[in-house]
């Protein structure tokens, strides 16, 4: 059984050596010494997450009003319009950045001045889970960081990961249809930088274990500064071998473990979310280990859930949901390892979670409804120089619903069955906040910047956002309202916990079916049903796995069904409770 301290000791031995990694041991706790000096009474802890929790997913500056600063305002909307449906909020990078909509980060600890300070980010935290990016993987060509290492200054030098041109790089695993390689004149002469993403973005060298050092600072930082969860940026890029394919290295899982050893001493009411879009084997493998001693996995506590996204759009699609339930069947998460589930953020929808589930021709047709209805595709580079479809770049409510052919009615039912399965699935859900009012494409953005995801990235004037969900005949107003009831109703059930049982069952190739039932110590039951077809649907409930009823009470509507055999209309979403009596 292995101590906190001596899993830290461990990884770092892992990663740099003994020698190397029993030297840097005495830098990583003095670290920890200091910040429990300045806790002296403990680290706050967070409550576990529970069925009352869902995390929004926003920009800082995503609602803006004359004369305050953005973080500020959004605060506002939170308090007037989400009280009591939300519990978190995911704010994407609040850093002073140069590119990418602030995944290009200038400097870890400085808050955006566009957006507000870390004052009015505590704000939110009083009244809100938060959760800051670590956006870790790499920092901006205007960094300090990097501008030391153009002037050759220490210890900048060696941050960075330089690598001839000639190199062969043919098997790393590329995100992006972008050079490997950038280069940039040095007061020491031309030299090529590794850049994964961008040339704005210059991948850190985590081989020099001062890198390690100064991204641990950062980390307790955050945690100082209120976040609850922290999410690790593109993590699975972290380390880089030259004759690897740079992804998913054991180097990269023992990081981020030796991070979560060091908070599970210093703040273990503290978790670790990791973005990884990639297949579902190679995304929950960052829960880790499962660890006897403690009852939990030794590395990330939550991982995002990316498969849901693309299997979800295949059926709602197609009307069938034959693929997403016998995905979801095989679903399992291990003590105190949670998903993250979303289907919308401010990425395009990744394709490659899907790989292995989806035929190329099933990609294929997802591609063409994107294209049908205004959206854009991104691809990734192969080994081959051949390219692959990445993902979509589009809203999801244009995505499901086509602009030219408008029915609000069915339009705002088949978009919010898509928001019913993410509320329905074991985890906590990540709500994109465009996903409240089914926004549909910006082309106007997408005309600005040039860039597909600007497709999905709208900014909201709040006064204007408040007149359009003041009409109620409009559907991001009924949108709006339909969310904020599943919310709700699914925070009043600890059905919803995250460790409450699934029972995904097959009662009719259309339907969508999940028996939620509480820890033994909170009886509640919930079965969720969801139609995503276009027609009407049966269903008998004649599985063996229900529980004994009477009947089934619908909680989003109050009207009751019989015990045996019911009917959906197109798109419509029950969660029912039994009636014993």
């Amino acid at each position: 059984m292995k101590t906190p301290i001596q899993r830290i000791r461990h990884w770092l031995e892992y990663l740099y050596g003994a020698e190397v990694g029993e030297q840097v041991l005495p830098e990583i706790m003095h670290r920890m010494d200091a910040f429990r000096q300045r806790w002296p009474q403990g680290f706050r802890a967070s409550p576990p997450l529970d069925h009352t929790d869902a995390i929004l997913i926003t920009y800082g500056d995503q609602f803006s009003r004359d004369n305050e600063p953005p973080l500020r305002t959004l605060l506002s909307f939170l308090d007037q319009h989400l009280a009591g449906a939300i519990s978190g909020v995911h704010i994407l990078p609040c850093f002073s950045y140069s590119s990418d909509d602030g995944f290009s980060v200038i400097d870890y600890r400085q808050v955006d001045p566009a957006l507000g300070d870390w004052d009015d980010i505590a704000a939110l935290r009083r009244r809100y889970r938060l959760m800051l990016d670590a956006v870790i993987n790499h920092v901006s060509q205007f960094s300090a960081w990097f501008q030391g290492f153009l002037h050759d200054e220490a210890p900048y030098v060696d941050y960075f990961i330089t690598v001839a041109p000639d190199t062969d790089l043919t098997s790393v695993v590329r995100p992006r249809a972008l050079p490997l390689l950038t280069p940039v004149d040095t007061s020491s002469g031309r030299k090529h930088v590794w850049t994964t993403f961008s040339a704005d973005q210059i991948d850190l060298n985590y081989a020099n274990p001062q890198v390690l050092l100064e991204i641990t600072d950062v980390l307790l930082f955050y945690v100082e500064q209120g976040a609850d969860l922290i999410r690790l940026d593109a993590i699975a890029y972290l380390w880089k071998e030259i004759g690897s394919s740079c992804i998913h290295l054991p180097q990269t899982h023992a990081v981020v473990k030796l991070w979560r050893a060091i908070l599970d001493v210093v703040a273990p009411g503290v978790q670790i979310i990791t973005e990884t879009n990639v297949p579902h084997e190679d995304n929950i493998s960052y829960w880790g280990d499962y660890l006897p001693q403690t009852g939990s996995t030794d590395e990330a506590q939550l991982v995002y859930n990316f498969s849901l996204a693309p299997l979800l759009l295949r059926a709602l699609s197609t009307g069938d949901a034959g693929k997403l339930t016998q995905w979801a069947a095989s679903l399992h998460t291990p003590a105190g390892a949670i998903f993250f589930n979303f289907i919308a953020s401010h990425d395009g929808i990744g394709v490659m979670p899907a790989r292995g589930m989806l035929g190329e021709s099933e990609v294929e047709a997802l591609v063409e409804q994107t294209l049908a209805h205004g959206g854009q595709v991104g691809f990734k580079a192969n080994a081959d120089g051949s390219h692959s479809v990445y993902e979509l770049d589009i809203t999801l409510y244009d995505f499901l619903n086509d602009p030219r052919q408008q029915n609000t009615v069915v339009d705002v039912q088949r978009f919010m069955a898509s928001q019913a399965v993410l509320l329905t699935l074991p985890g906590v859900p990540g709500i994109y906040v465009h996903s409240l009012f089914g926004s549909r494409n910006c082309q106007t953005c997408y005309d600005k910047t040039g860039r597909p995801r600007s497709l999905n990235r709208q900014k909201f004037d709040l006064s204007a956002l408040e007149n359009t969900l003041a009409d109620h005949h409009s559907h991001q107003r009924q949108v709006f309202d339909a969310y904020r009831q599943l919310l709700q109703v699914r925070r009043q059930h600890p059905a919803f916990h995250p460790e409450a049982h699934q029972t995904v069952l097959t009662l009719n190739p259309a339907i969508f079916a999940v028996l939620r039932q509480a820890p033994p110590s909170q009886a509640d039951t919930v079965l969720c049903l969801v139609n995503v077809s276009a027609a009407a649907q049966p269903v008998r409930l004649t599985s063996a796995s229900l529980p004994p009823a009477a009947g089934w009470l619908d909680l989003l509507t109050g009207r009751r069904y019989p015990v045996d055999r019911l009917t959906l209309a197109a798109y419509e979403v029950l969660w029912l409770r039994p009636v014993r009596d």
